[in-house]
């Protein structure tokens, strides 16, 4: 297999002047905006923004509008992309699904949750709510034994806010579901 490097240049440019892609379908709640100010308040940038160039010249972002919302006049590092409108799409819809689909081990997160120190409470909320995340795992990560799942389903509920997102989760969680909140 043949595998293209599509970055053409880094750059460095104030995070007002990039352009949110219009069919970003990813949405940032205060919670998560607040973490990621704290581990930019205490790391820095330690990654780069994806954006394609326009034929105006402009940078329309693929990844990271996170980043670029909460830090409108800092100088951000770019990763411009030499890829097609259709492409940009492509990696709109499955850079966060992709890593979203790797496994946890419960026990390695765990330990490496306790030596994470932070001053920001909305970090530290963040991490305690990744160990907490799957009730149903053993300590190794793996499933009880004997818990039998005859098939799996996805289901989305839209919640009106955080609080009742918790409560869905903490409902679900309580009747013995395996439960992942895959947006907070």
């Amino acid at each position: 297999m043949q595998i293209r490097d599509r970055i053409k240049e880094l750059r460095r440019v104030p995070a007002h002047q990039l352009r949110p892609h219009p069919r970003n379908w990813r949405q940032h709640p205060q919670r998560q905006q607040d973490a990621m100010r704290g581990v930019l308040a205490e790391i820095g940038y330690a990654d780069a923004l994806l954006a394609r160039e326009l034929p105006d010249g402009s940078l329309q972002l693929v990844d990271g509008h996170l980043r670029a919302e909460v830090t409108p006049d800092a100088i951000v590092p770019v990763l411009v992309l030499d890829v097609s409108e259709d492409e940009a799409l492509k990696l709109l819809a499955t850079l966060d699904p992709l890593a979203a689909m790797a496994d946890t081990d419960a026990a390695l997160l765990a330990a490496l949750v306790a030596d994470v120190e932070t001053d920001s409470q909305a970090v530290r909320a963040l991490l305690d709510d990744l160990v907490a995340q799957d009730p149903l795992a053993d300590q190794d990560g793996s499933e009880p034994a004997d818990l039998i799942v005859p098939a799996t389903f996805q289901v989305v509920v839209d919640c009106r806010d955080e609080a009742e997102q918790r409560a869905v989760y903490e409902r679900l969680a309580g009747e013995g579901m395996k439960c992942k909140v895959l947006s907070l």
